[in-house]
């Protein structure tokens, strides 16, 4: 018996089941996605240009997209790279943390914008570099990506903007992707 949702068509506000691959322009996987995630179409979970592409595709369909970085998370800005005094920051700092731009330790720099996160970057004996660009600022993606499934989004689901993946947000205590350990 063939399954309805087969034929379902992706559209804005329909939550998909997807697979993926994402690779820089090098070739170098950054992201691989082995078990079907769902995210919204038309929300926040994904970008534009995917959410784009995927609309009118159903399931079994592949897609592969190229993505600039302006299609992805941006040209790197290196307005958003601030070095800040060692002695503000916890003793157990580790390169890879992040701090949400309103929770930097006091003493910090105040006009540090506070509607980013900062990753540091670097750490040095005296200073610490913080970074307010995503971690894939400046990088083009190519996307190998496969809908495993379509539905139509909950109220909630569109309330909220989201089927609760939220992929492509970096958020304080979430720099890690779904697929792996591989910061996005």
């Amino acid at each position: 018996m063939e399954n309805s949702s087969d034929k379902t068509l992706v559209t804005d506000q329909s939550v998909v089941a997807l697979t993926w691959i994402m690779k820089d322009m090098q070739g170098e996987v950054l992201d691989e996605l082995q078990e079907p995630v769902e995210f919204l179409v038309g929300g926040d979970d994904l970008l534009e240009a995917i959410d784009e592409a995927l609309l009118e595709h159903k399931v079994g369909d592949n897609l592969e997209l190229h993505l600039e970085p302006h299609h992805a998370f941006g040209d790197y800005d290196e307005e958003k790279v601030f070095l800040e005094a060692r002695k503000w920051f916890p003793a157990a700092l580790e390169e890879g943390m992040a701090f949400d731009g309103h929770a930097l330790p006091a003493g910090c720099n105040a006009d540090i914008p506070k509607d980013a996160l900062y990753i540091v970057t670097d750490i040095y004996p005296d200073h610490v570099v913080l970074d307010g660009n995503h971690p894939l600022a400046g990088i083009g993606l190519e996307l190998r990506i496969k809908i495993h499934s379509v539905r139509e989004a909950t109220v909630d689901e569109v309330g909220r903007g989201s089927a609760g993946t939220g992929f492509f947000k970096l958020e304080s205590g979430s720099t890690l992707m779904p697929g792996n350990d591989t910061l996005h």
